[in-house]
């Protein structure tokens, strides 16, 4: 979470507010006999155990690697970043790494010493990762260069985006900024002033023509003007309505996904919305989302919502396709789409592949036994997955 600057409260409020928002959000066990429970009694805040099924898709683990030290507890969520058959990962220690995506094969390796806590963004022959100090890297795609370094006023924990002669980096207070591709110069920033709570994490920026979107800790998407940082239009995802400041976050922090001319985004509030991208109008509504990004497939959307459901949406209209329960309170990732198959990560290192269609358990695999909170990444048939130590693993669907 990311609280404003408090106001003093006393040890015990202190005290109180943080075990209220542990509770509430971190999705821990309560514990047991606190108030003189069942011991045999199913404890609905565990994540719901795994049950057994009969696979339907052969998973193929093609390679693993490792890209440094992971974010581990920070909330980051690191995920890499791939392009031109190569992937791109960062870490808190250990630099940036570029691998070969069909083999993992190292290509390059730029050290350094900066905690790079933001997944790296790629494009225009750029890498370039944040850091939990603010600092923002630009590295050569092709070689690992470093080209060069510009601040920012606080940690960046999402990813740029660069295009269009641009690298635009949001960073955790609130402020998108964008700086010349080509010098690191800084061109303009905008910047949105943040609720008194909110969860933990945000997502890259996302580039249009002549616009950059960005979802926001309010649970509003704003699109901005790359050529001067104008705001064109803001619309609400998610409505921070509730009596305390926790009932209000409606965070929308995983990337809105464009589509054509339609961008879809998701919230905290567990609500999702297709907009018109050019004007900002909304073009329907659904009340099954959550906070992080949403899986694109030809004719549906997938999400998974802060309870562990993962929905699959109608991608016209927002109707509900398909629920699937089995993985509740499993501290879900973003939802990507694979061959056919809906796939999230969860708090244990398990991937889990649904059957887009009807939404059945499919496949599971374990990456480790570390969480996987950034989003997988499908390139050229290969799903790619990066958990809070820093281990990559990359998967093919069996013929």
């Amino acid at each position: 979470m990311n609280p404003a600057k408090p106001q003093p409260r006393s040890p015990m409020l202190r005290t109180a507010a943080a075990l209220l928002c542990v509770l509430a959000i971190s999705g821990c066990s309560t514990i047991r006999g606190w108030f003189g429970g069942d011991d045999d009694e199913v404890n609905t805040t565990d994540p719901a155990a795994l049950a057994d099924f009969v696979p339907s898709a052969t998973v193929d683990r093609i390679w693993t690697a490792g890209a440094g030290k992971g974010e581990r507890r920070i909330g980051a969520g690191q995920s890499p970043a791939v392009a031109d058959g190569r992937v791109y990962a960062a870490a808190l220690t250990g630099g940036v790494r570029a691998f070969d995506l069909q083999t993992g094969a190292t290509v390059w390796h730029h050290d350094s010493d900066l905690p790079l806590s933001g997944g790296p963004g790629v494009g225009d022959g750029l890498v370039v990762a944040g850091s939990l100090e603010g600092d923002v890297l630009a590295l050569d795609a092709a070689s690992g260069a470093e080209r060069w370094r510009a601040k920012v006023g606080n940690e960046v924990i999402a990813a740029p985006a660069i295009g269009q002669g641009l690298v635009v980096v949001r960073s955790n207070d609130g402020h998108v900024s964008a700086f010349d591709a080509a010098s690191g110069e800084r061109r303009w920033f905008w910047v949105r002033d943040l609720p008194a709570l909110t969860v933990r994490g945000n997502d890259a920026p996302v580039l249009g023509p002549g616009y950059v979107f960005v979802g926001n800790d309010d649970g509003t998407v704003i699109a901005i003007g790359l050529a001067d940082g104008r705001p064109i239009w803001d619309q609400a995802v998610g409505e921070p309505d509730g009596r305390t400041d926790l009932e209000r976050m409606a965070d929308v922090d995983g990337s809105p996904v464009l589509d054509d001319v339609v961008l879809y985004a998701s919230s905290y509030k567990r609500q999702t919305m297709a907009i018109e991208a050019p004007s900002g109008r909304p073009l329907w509504a659904s009340d099954r989302g959550g906070s992080g990004r949403v899986g694109l497939a030809a004719d549906r959307l997938v999400v998974a919502d802060p309870a562990g459901t993962v929905w699959a949406l109608d991608k016209n209209g927002g109707t509900a396709l398909w629920q699937q329960d089995a993985l509740a309170r499993r501290g879900l990732s973003s939802a990507a789409v694979h061959d056919g198959h809906a796939v999230v990560g969860d708090l244990d290192g398990y991937v889990h592949w649904l059957r887009l269609e009807n939404g059945e358990l499919a496949a599971r695999v374990r990456a480790g036994r570390a969480a996987i909170k950034g989003s997988p990444v499908v390139a050229d048939g290969i799903l790619v997955v990066q958990n809070v130590k820093g281990d990559l693993s990359a998967y093919r669907l069996g013929q």
